[in-house]
């Protein structure tokens, strides 16, 4: 497999703000737990269309969640990572597969939605404070496995199970990455199958994931440091226009 193939008729200043997109979204995932499958479509999805940007990100989200585990691994929920996997590998098949069957314009409609969806949702589920126990962290799983099996950015949901579950802190962002690991052996097991995983996507996701590698550990300085709120609401702002953006496309 020639992996330089995956770049053809796209030019060095195409590849430039794909990387520095990359290792910001890994700083702010690294802060946050959430945003790094939020923003790289927004930059993917014109260079190289919808579908093959989940497959991408599934790719070099491997990269980044590693080095969040590597980083943080003293703070993971272990019991509560077991919970949600064991319920939500079924599921993520099936939406892992499902997406493969989608056209090219039904991609971005998918993935623009959820980017859409992902902010009002994070924000109602923070302003009602809503709470549960191992159950109800489980039946959550169910649907977050299907929704992450199909998209890209579905993360706030992973992330808002696991606060509703009492899970805080760094312990959020290192059990959110342990768990995206084994689901991101899914979905990459499953988009293989399905011949989807193509040089182009494999020469990207690299890409991505090579420059992102710094960006958990550059997090981790900068965790106690950075007021989230004021990131949170440009990714917010960023993710909503990314996603109205997918799904003009995908319409029109």
């Amino acid at each position: 497999m020639n992996l330089l193939s995956g770049f053809h008729d796209i030019s060095f200043f195409q590849l430039v703000p794909v990387a520095a997109v990359a290792l910001f979204a890994s700083i702010i995932g690294g802060v946050s737990g959430y945003g790094t499958g939020a923003l790289m479509p927004l930059v993917l999805v014109p260079l190289v269309g919808a579908e093959p940007v989940v497959p991408i990100i599934a790719i070099s989200a491997m990269f980044t969640n590693s080095s969040r585990v590597f980083a943080f691994s003293k703070y993971a929920d272990w019991r509560r990572a077991v919970i949600v996997l064991v319920m939500a590998v079924p599921t993520c098949v099936l939406g892992a597969w499902g997406y493969t069957r989608l056209s090219s314009a039904g991609a971005a409609l998918v993935i623009g939605s959820m980017l859409i969806l992902s902010v009002p949702l994070r924000r109602l589920l923070k302003y009602h404070g809503i709470k549960f126990g191992d159950a109800g962290l489980a039946f959550g799983s169910v649907g977050y496995g299907v929704v992450v099996g199909a998209t890209a950015g579905s993360g706030v949901i992973l992330l808002s199970l696991l606060m509703a579950a009492g899970v805080e802190g760094a312990a959020v962002i290192a059990t959110d990455a342990a768990i995206s690991i084994v689901i991101g052996i899914v979905k990459i097991s499953v988009f293989g199958l399905a011949g989807v995983i193509t040089t182009q996507v494999v020469a990207f996701a690299l890409l991505i994931g090579l420059t992102a590698l710094p960006g958990a550990f550059l997090a981790k300085a900068f965790v106690e440091r950075m007021p989230v709120h004021l990131h949170t609401a440009i990714l917010d702002a960023v993710v909503l226009l990314g996603g109205a953006f997918l799904v003009w496309g995908a319409l029109r």
